[in-house]
């Protein structure tokens, strides 16, 4: 395009932009929450107790104290899920990132295992950190003063050229964050050879751990899922059956806010952070485990359940990408991804753009996950990927919504490139 044809685009998107502003939207698109219609799936939870009752398959009360890891019927459910066994597994409460900070808290304060040296006494502890990924991951390791190295994804994972050669050199370099299916926000499933060199990769630090975040394992968009290769037994092949804890949970198969998580790890693991969990709590939620395991029976319960979940999203997806396709398709000045399964589409725009996007999104009144959001320290190096969530709104409310954002990313687009002179 020429400094003709930008100025002329430009006058066009500033008229639509304006009316935007008129409408005085109040529209939200900062998370990845499940809409009203996903939580009704669920409901048959609060009459579960009532109908099979309140004790275990062995007789336990879950009304009472104990079962610290869990009742053997949870255990047995992720272990379907995760594809360990039951006793690799302990089940926490709603929020496997509760569990995700234990883990590392029990690390920093007494090591990862019993002949381990706490990381708190190492000089400095670091993290490798996939990026564009989960914010809160990253918040968490920032909350505990632990470095953060920014890892660039690729389309089978992160760069593992660059993962193996930090692992390798440094050993205080202690952990890397994985979401290895339907990343945050990417979409990207980890190929079978990025889980192999995960876990066979040799490591400066003999107390490494993959922190696995398989939080979108059964979230399937399509009736051709990805698949995901096992990790733990990738590392017990490796020689290195402690290096991996698996998180997963069903914040987004039931109720985010009420749920069950669940650890999945080596048993040494398992017994270790166990031990630490038990000066926490003399037992977890044993009804809510109950609950769940009487709703959603089993992993092809589960998988059944997850396709009336896609039902309800997969026309939302649809709506954002035929959206981005028409308004910036082979424009040259944004890209994004198509995943199959998950909570996110990733926006990639020109660099220098993203933060003027979701500053000129706000002012119209639509609110995105901050510019930044998905790297370590909030700060986007090339300041261009937006994370979108298309998850919550209802379809007439994401339309306007996406519509809008499509006009940002033009408006900051082409202002950007009359700037720089970057016309034809």
């Amino acid at each position: 395009m020429n400094q003709s044809d930008i100025q002329k685009a430009l006058n066009n998107l500033e008229e639509r932009y304006a009316k935007f502003k008129e409408m005085n939207l109040k529209l939200d698109m900062t998370r990845g929450r499940p809409c009203t219609e996903q939580l009704d799936l669920s409901n048959g939870l609060f009459s579960a107790i009532d109908k099979y009752g309140y004790k275990t398959e062995n007789g336990i009360d879950c009304r009472n104290y104990g079962g610290l890891e869990g009742i053997p019927e949870a255990r047995r459910l992720f272990a379907q899920i995760l594809e360990v066994e039951p006793d690799e597994v302990i089940i926490g409460g709603n929020s496997s990132l509760n569990l995700m900070y234990d883990a590392i808290s029990i690390a920093l304060r007494f090591g990862t295992g019993p002949n381990s040296k706490p990381w708190s006494h190492y000089p400095k502890v670091k993290f490798l950190c996939p990026s564009p990924g989960y914010d809160r991951h990253f918040a968490m390791l920032e909350n505990f003063g632990i470095e953060m190295i920014a890892i660039d994804m690729k389309k089978d994972g992160p760069d593992m050229d660059a993962v193996e050669k930090l692992a390798a050199e440094d050993e205080g370099i202690k952990g890397i964050w994985c979401v290895p299916k339907y990343s945050n926000p990417d979409g990207i499933t980890y190929s079978d050879e990025t889980v192999d060199r995960l876990a066979g990769m040799k490591t400066a630090a003999d107390d490494f751990r993959i922190f696995y975040d398989n939080a979108y394992v059964v979230h399937h968009l399509t009736d051709n899922p990805d698949r995901l290769k096992n990790i733990m037994a990738s590392c017990k092949k490796a020689g290195n059956p402690d290096r991996v804890y698996i998180f997963s949970s069903t914040s987004k198969i039931t109720f985010p806010g009420s749920g069950i998580s669940a650890l999945a790890a080596s048993r040494s693991n398992i017994e270790f952070i166990k031990k630490h969990i038990s000066f926490q709590t003399i037992g977890p939620n044993k009804l809510n485990q109950l609950a769940h395991v009487h709703f959603l029976r089993d992993l092809k319960h589960i998988e059944e359940h997850m396709k009336k979940h896609a039902a309800i999203l997969r026309p939302k997806f649809d709506l954002v990408l035929d959206t981005l396709e028409r308004e910036l398709g082979g424009k040259n000045i944004a890209w994004w991804n198509r995943p199959n399964g998950g909570y996110f589409i990733s926006l990639f725009t020109l660099d220098g753009c993203a933060k003027e996007v979701v500053k000129l999104a706000k002012e119209a009144g639509v609110s995105l996950t901050g510019a930044g959001a998905t790297y370590p320290y909030g700060k986007d190096p090339r300041d261009r990927n937006i994370r979108i969530a298309p998850t919550m709104p209802p379809l007439n409310e994401l339309k306007l919504a996406t519509e809008l954002l499509c006009i940002c990313v033009q408006l900051a687009s082409y202002r950007k490139m009359l700037e720089n002179g970057d016309c034809a």
